[in-house]
């Protein structure tokens, strides 16, 4: 079964829940490119963002998943899913060691070894990722996603992506909007994500990489905005690359304000939206 189909299938109608904040949309003249985070943010994540599903939540997915793939556990759900949860921090602890301050696991890796742990499972790794992964995160499309997006490509607008994510995340698009990435028409060069080069966010890794792929096409870091829901993992690091920021308040699932955080105490978004299509009453 295609991954995107997984998705679809056990997806289910998600609503945001409203946060009280108020909005600051004071436009923002000389944007040329507009890159966004994904879970929270274009994407609703009914645990607020990638990974972060609660234990229980954990378990009890892992046992349907495993069902859906006809294997019987030898072992209760949640001693798995401490098995699960130990392997990831082991591959942290080595990506660590190799000098890297935030670092992000290869999903399918951790769960191949997790499955040898657990008495040698013969499953398709990346199969059981996305079986669980879709019980243990439902998701949603964010309300005014397309319209959003199909605005700024009207305008000429560069849109890209810089988000913790795993191998499946890519898959969320044509799953619940029935378009992929190239006909949503987000660049193929500016698409960046944590498993991908080890390094989660709030670390600033992927927002220079980005940076300096906007620069070789003459775009200044002053002439882009990033969206994201978090205050330390999405404004924090677009802002020390130079970026102008939104901070995405939209969900009481994903923001993150953080505001007892001493390193955001003297950053500040450039703009607060509640609406994804705020982001076209933002640029002029």
């Amino acid at each position: 079964m295609a991954l995107e189909k997984i998705f679809h299938q056990l997806s289910r109608p998600l609503e945001p829940i409203p946060t009280g904040v108020q909005p600051q949309l004071l436009p923002l003249v000389g944007i040329r490119a507009v890159l966004f985070d994904i879970y929270g943010t274009l994407i609703i994540s009914g645990c607020g963002d990638i990974g972060t599903s609660i234990e229980g939540q954990q378990a009890d997915a892992l046992s349907e998943a495993l069902e859906s793939l006809g294997i019987t556990l030898r072992c209760p759900a949640e001693d798995a899913i401490q098995v699960f949860q130990e392997t990831i921090a082991k591959h942290h602890a080595q990506l660590r060691a190799t000098g890297i301050t935030y670092p992000e696991v290869n999903i399918i890796e951790v769960w191949r070894e997790t499955c040898v742990e657990l008495g040698g499972l013969k499953i398709d790794a990346a199969r059981l990722a996305v079986e669980f992964e879709a019980r243990a995160n439902p998701t949603w499309p964010m309300p005014g996603l397309k319209p959003c997006l199909a605005g700024l490509v009207r305008r000429g607008m560069v849109i890209g992506l810089i988000s913790n994510a795993q191998f499946f995340t890519p898959c969320l698009f044509p799953a619940l909007l029935e378009k992929t990435l190239d006909e949503l028409g987000f660049a193929p060069d500016l698409r960046y994500y944590s498993y991908e080069h080890c390094h989660a966010k709030p670390s600033d890794w992927m927002y220079r990489l980005a940076s300096k792929r906007l620069a070789s096409q003459g775009v200044h870091p002053t002439e882009v905005l990033y969206v994201g829901n978090d205050m330390r993992n999405d404004v924090l690091p677009a802002t020390q690359v130079g970026f102008r920021t939104a901070l995405f308040a939209g969900d009481t699932r994903s923001l993150r304000r953080r505001e007892s955080d001493p390193l955001l105490e003297k950053i500040k978004p450039d703009a607060i939206i509640l609406d994804l299509l705020h982001i076209l009453d933002l640029i002029k």
